[in-house]
């Protein structure tokens, strides 16, 4: 049975990047559908996504234009200073400093961004249930439980058909479903990709004393282990290992996880004590060949899937809601066929670059320091040493991981989509 409702676009995907393009789009004048699996009460349980992210000062704005400032504020912890340290220690707290580090701190880029902070870590959970709320308070029709079977497309429509035989009509369907989308695969978009062989440790822990705002990441052979100010003086951890032992911590009993854990953490910020459950996430990565197809758009995972080592997945993926949002709302202000290979394609040449660049070199940065091979080891010690002795080099560098260059779309300026 077909839902007559007239849509201008149906989203496959209630995740974090797909209710973000829904309220982005919603906020530029056009009327959206979201098709979840799981309903967004089963998305809020405390089990389904221990995650915590690293929001980019400039995404911030985002999500502060599209109305979740507010709710998201108290839960957001400023990350002001950013140390990052080659070892070969297993422990954080190892005595002897690496001379290779890179320091940031956010008051040397402080003129240039009003006093932000590099970026604020915020609970997944916590951006889950602002996202819901504001999909809520906007009156979006959310279709959940349901799921995408097939997608035909023709001269001047999308025709999607959910698991249940109903079907639901729109000029343009956009993909947000994470790495294994429906959406994608029925569009014939091919992927590019592999496995890191490594799974990211995921847990969070009380702290013994106050972290200062300092985000920790620790480069060691296996991988980073980083330690990420969370709010309330407790941090989350992601803790690299390979597959077979990162899914042997996880299982591991809560004494043996937290030796493991003291082994690597050490008395760094007098301890610490995890709290709620851990979780274990296989890195690889995955780039779509293709953003668009005909009537369809591909956003976030669903698009480029990359190694959380520099926290800046979910940033690209907002970035994307927000480019895509603000093309579609302003070919419909001219009258546009919104789910035109024309209009798409202009999303296309937005975002194409910048996303294959930031997956190349994330899997360069990948590659170059979870290794113990001496001579790449002097290569990029002496390569921090000097990023860390020159000032615009390193101010850059803040810069661009506050995604405050480029090309930005409205949003990410914190203006409205249109």
């Amino acid at each position: 049975m077909a839902d007559t409702e007239p849509y201008d676009i149906v989203i496959a995907g209630a995740g974090l990047t797909g209710a973000a393009f829904a309220l982005a789009a919603a906020q530029g004048g056009l009327k959206v559908v979201i098709v979840d699996p799981q309903p967004f009460s089963a998305q809020l349980a405390p089990t389904f996504d221990g995650r915590s992210t690293a929001v980019a000062f400039s995404t911030f704005r985002m999500l502060d234009a599209l109305g979740l400032g507010e709710t998201l504020r108290p839960h957001a912890c400023r990350m002001d200073h950013i140390l990052v340290t080659d070892g070969r220690r297993p422990g954080a707290a190892s005595q002897s400093a690496s001379p290779a580090f890179l320091r940031f701190d956010a008051d040397e880029i402080g003129g240039r961004t009003g006093g932000e902070p590099l970026g604020y870590m915020v609970e997944n959970r916590r951006i889950r249930a602002a996202l819901a709320e504001a999909v809520t308070r906007a009156g979006i029709t959310v279709r959940a439980p349901a799921s995408v079977a097939k997608v035909e497309t023709d001269g001047g429509k999308a025709t999607v058909i959910l698991a249940d035989g109903s079907t639901l009509i729109a000029p343009l369907v956009v993909g947000a479903e994470g790495r294994g989308s429906t959406l994608r695969r029925a569009a014939g978009i091919e992927t590019v990709g592999w496995g890191y062989g490594q799974s990211g440790v995921v847990a969070t822990v009380r702290l013994g004393r106050d972290h200062g705002n300092v985000a920790h990441e620790y480069f060691l052979p296996s991988g980073p282990f980083a330690i990420l100010p969370l709010t309330d003086q407790r941090a989350s951890l992601v803790w690299t290992e390979t597959t077979r032992r990162g899914e042997a911590l996880r299982d591991a009993s809560d004494e043996a996880f937290h030796a493991h854990l003291m082994r690597r953490f050490g008395e760094f910020l007098d301890g610490a004590t995890v709290e709620g459950p851990r979780f274990v996430y296989p890195l690889s990565l995955s780039l779509a060949e293709k953003l668009i197809a005909p009537r369809i758009a591909l956003i976030g995972d669903a698009a480029h899937g990359v190694h959380p080592v520099a926290g800046q997945g979910l940033n690209m993926g907002l970035k994307d809601a927000a480019a895509l949002a603000e093309v579609l709302a302003e070919a419909a202000r001219l009258g546009e066929d919104i789910g035109s290979e024309t209009v798409l394609e202009r999303y296309a040449r937005w975002r194409r670059f910048d996303n294959a660049a930031l997956a190349a070199g994330f899997d360069a940065f990948v590659r170059l320091f979870s290794n113990d091979i001496a001579p790449v080891r002097l290569a990029r010690d002496l390569g921090m040493a000097a990023v860390n002795r020159i000032g615009p080099l390193r101010r850059a560098f803040m810069q661009e991981a506050g995604g405050a260059t480029g090309d930005l779309p409205r949003l990410l300026r914190g203006e409205a989509v249109v």
